[in-house]
């Protein structure tokens, strides 16, 4: 039945395409049997033209300058459609520019669109080394799901023989080149097997938005069936980030939705199928049925709990328009830091495991670089280690001779090492030669290397970059053969397992990049959400696009998360707290006002962070000092509630667990969200105290300092005394008194012997 619904949609398709781009007699046609064509006089119906949608390279995976060298270089910008859009057109202005020594005659840009040529953009020595701007229309026809337009320089600056190197030889792509799609939505089938379409595309890039549609009274269990959907939502986006618009009693007027719902739940223009049980279904949109709604529904609490779960865990297992759920069973309980977008701490990790095979070869003189994200528990200790130990196993195209080709490593962007490709004969091309290398069945030479990738370089979220350089044969009159070859063997392990779990608290970073410490568990055992006794619209959107981002930083649904209010948050003193909510709704703000790193003032709208007596206190007992962040100032918070405030603190319930307070009202949450989801901003968000106030983020280190983790008593003792130089002295001190007591009683004991 779905193949046969599929091959409907299809057809439906194709028949409307050839009415856009047969003009009336194909819409006549479109129309089926008995349908009265269009009288030739009558006016033509205008072609939808659609929305315009523009993409910049930066949000199409291109976030480096795009340099092309060489007499054939060539860079590919990938993009795609959504499942239920439909283009109508396409262009790119593209921003480039080129070498004023290219020859006009033998030299021009190629622009292709999945292989097919769109256009070629001639040389001008006129215009030769200005920026210059073109506008070059797509044909729709030529665009598919997934597709890659490739911008090849084809650049000569001599008619003789010339160097296929040569310096002169280039042209840039500016960043501030654009796509422009031009599109209408399209009715996809109301199937669960295509979850999580239409809600969230992976094709699309922009950040998601999934509105999320209630009751009128909507109850901590519904929250919590809420935020579990929310984190699976947040996981599938992934870098894109996700936010949740939240309706209650009524759906939004457009646009696909997920609705919650008990048999008491009421939501105009929805008649409720009966729910029997724990059940998933998907219905056209009341208002226009080109969108869909997801329905998650429950006779009671529980039961729409275990549809949340049953959706976030097993979302590919169904199939039709209803789902029943009755024999679900949730996973067991994870293990401390085994999130599965983190390195397990347990054992090496093959790279293969952290990206697909594909990505680890590289062919030609200009390789692609090979990448692989690292996200390392934030709380991993490597105080005084010599590096984290990478062993690295990679082969390649041997050289003709020695050379300066090398295998360059970095993190992110900083240099780590170059390795050496050596050559095939390094002592000549005689029978006899010692030092040949063995050569592997597909004539490349195997290599291998400990590598130790330097700590400070390694952050919550890094990224492990391998480029080969293969030097081209130099001088004129000599083609460049692209018969070189490299690869990163998915074999190679980078292991953590050494390193024990120990992190000064609060530290903001930890929570921005990896959701830490609620993260410690992938599902959220030890993490309650504590929200104002009488939420908000947007203390609910806040919620959910936090719960969003912890899933974003785990990889895991939130199936054992807690959701609490203010009133009766003592009963969570076993567990780390996320505290929402204004200073005006949140109770906790102002009962743990002593605890928190910021303090109101008499003036409602200013805040004092620190004070000389915690600078003293901390050189006493060698609390740890950050001379990036400030730690004594004062902040000016508008009244208007247009400032959000992240601020994290050693929880007034129990030692050693976690707060951190999101004050945030419907003015400053979307600035706070962005924050969270922008990777120029969240790198900002750092120390105790973070302010955001609209695309700005300040930092501030203040209040007291608190350890999470647990060290080998050895290592626990060195940390300490290395930290506290009075504390250092003073063992030095005590260590002398009780060498000198125990000498003076040896000789004691020795004296009373002699007299004896």
């Amino acid at each position: 039945m779905t193949s046969a619904r599929h091959r409907q949609q299809a057809g439906a398709i194709a028949l409307a395409l050839l009415a856009w781009a047969g003009g009336p007699a194909a819409q006549a046609q479109a129309q089926g049997k008995g349908a009265a064509a269009t009288p030739p006089a009558a006016a033509q119906p205008a072609q939808p033209t659609g929305t315009a949608r523009d993409l910049t390279l930066t949000q199409l995976g291109i976030d480096y300058a795009i340099n092309l060298r060489g007499t054939s270089g060539t860079v590919g910008i990938p993009f795609s459609v959504r499942a239920d859009e439909l283009v109508t057109s396409a262009s790119l202005k593209l921003n480039y520019a080129y070498s004023p020594a290219l020859i006009p005659e033998l030299s021009h840009l190629k622009v292709s669109v999945n292989d097919v040529l769109v256009t070629t953009l001639p040389v001008v020595r006129g215009e030769a080394g200005k920026p210059q701007s073109a506008e070059i229309p797509i044909d729709r026809r030529l665009i598919t799901d997934f597709n890659r337009i490739n911008i090849e320089l084809v650049g000569h600056y001599t008619r003789e023989c010339e160097d296929p190197t040569h310096s002169s030889l280039w042209a840039t792509v500016d960043a501030s080149s654009t796509l422009r799609l031009n599109l209408i939505p399209l009715k996809v089938a109301a199937d669960l097997a295509t979850l999580p379409q239409p809600f969230f595309d992976r094709r699309d890039v922009r950040r998601a938005s999934v509105p999320f549609v209630f009751g009128n009274a909507v109850g901590t269990p519904t929250l919590e069936a809420a935020g579990i959907v929310s984190s699976w939502f947040g996981a599938l986006a992934g870098y894109r980030g996700a936010v949740f618009p939240v309706s209650n009693g009524e759906l939004p007027p457009a646009g696909h939705a997920v609705v919650f719902a008990t048999p008491e739940t009421a939501i105009a223009g929805l008649a409720l199928p009966a729910i029997q049980g724990p059940t998933l279904a998907v219905v056209d949109h009341p208002r226009d049925a080109t969108y869909k709604l997801l329905l998650v529904m429950g006779r009671n609490p529980a039961e729409l709990r275990t549809a949340a779960a049953a959706l976030a865990v097993n979302s590919r297992a169904f199939t039709g328009t209803t789902a029943s759920l009755g024999n679900f069973q949730e996973p067991p309980p994870r293990r401390p830091y085994d999130a599965p977008r983190w390195l397990a701490d347990d054992r090496p990790v093959k790279l293969g495991e952290l990206a697909p095979a594909s990505d680890f070869s590289v062919a030609g003189y200009t390789p692609d670089v090979v990448k692989v994200n690292l996200q390392l528990p934030p709380d991993l200790f490597t105080w005084r280690s010599r590096g984290i130990p990478l062993d690295l196993r990679f082969n390649y195209t041997p050289r003709v001779r020695a050379d300066q080709s090398t295998l360059n490593l970095s993190l992110d962007n900083s240099f780590i090492a170059s390795l050496p490709l050596r050559a095939a004969n390094p002592a000549g091309d005689h029978w006899w030669n010692p030092l040949a290398l063995k050569l592997l069945p597909d004539g490349t030479i195997s290599q291998s290397k400990d590598i130790l990738l330097p700590p400070l370089l390694l952050s919550s979220r890094s990224q492990l970059r391998m480029h080969y350089y293969f030097e081209p044969p130099a001088g004129d009159c000599k083609p460049l053969v692209n018969n070189v070859r490299g690869n990163i063997d998915p074999a190679s392990t980078i292991d953590v397992s050494r390193f024990p779990h120990y992190i000064a608290m609060p530290e903001l970073a930890a929570y921005a990049n990896s959701g830490f410490p609620f993260s410690r568990l992938a599902d959220l055992a030890e993490t309650v959400v504590v929200l104002p006794d009488q939420p908000e619209t947007s203390d609910t959107e806040t919620y959910l696009a936090l719960l969003g981002h912890l899933g974003n930083a785990t990889g895991y649904p939130a199936l054992r998360l807690t959701a609490g209010r203010a009133a009766n948050v003592s009963q969570f003193a076993q567990k780390d707290l996320l505290v929402i909510g204004s200073l005006q709704s949140q109770p906790l703000f102002t009962q743990w006002a002593d605890r928190m790193p910021l303090r109101r003032s008499t003036d409602a709208s200013e805040f004092k962070l620190g004070s000389w007596i915690e600078d003293t206190l901390n050189l006493i007992t060698g609390t740890r000092q950050r001379e990036d962040l400030a730690a004594t100032t004062q902040m000016t918070v508008a009244q208007d509630g247009s400032d959000a405030v992240l601020a994290g603190f050693e929880s007034p319930l129990q030692k050693e667990r976690s707060v951190v307070a999101v004050v945030a009202g419907a003015a400053s949450q979307p600035a706070l969200l962005n924050a969270l989801m922008s990777p120029s901003l969240v790198r900002n968000i750092q120390g105790s105290t973070a302010f955001v106030r609209g695309n700005q983020v300040s930092s501030l280190l203040a209040g007291g300092t608190y350890y999470v983790g647990r060290l080998p008593p050895v290592m626990w003792l060195q940390w300490n005394l290395s930290r506290s130089p009075l504390l250092l002295a003073a063992a030095v001190v005590a260590l002398a008194f009780i060498g000198a007591a125990a000498a003076y009683l040896s000789l004691q004991l020795r004296a009373r012997r002699r007299l004896r």
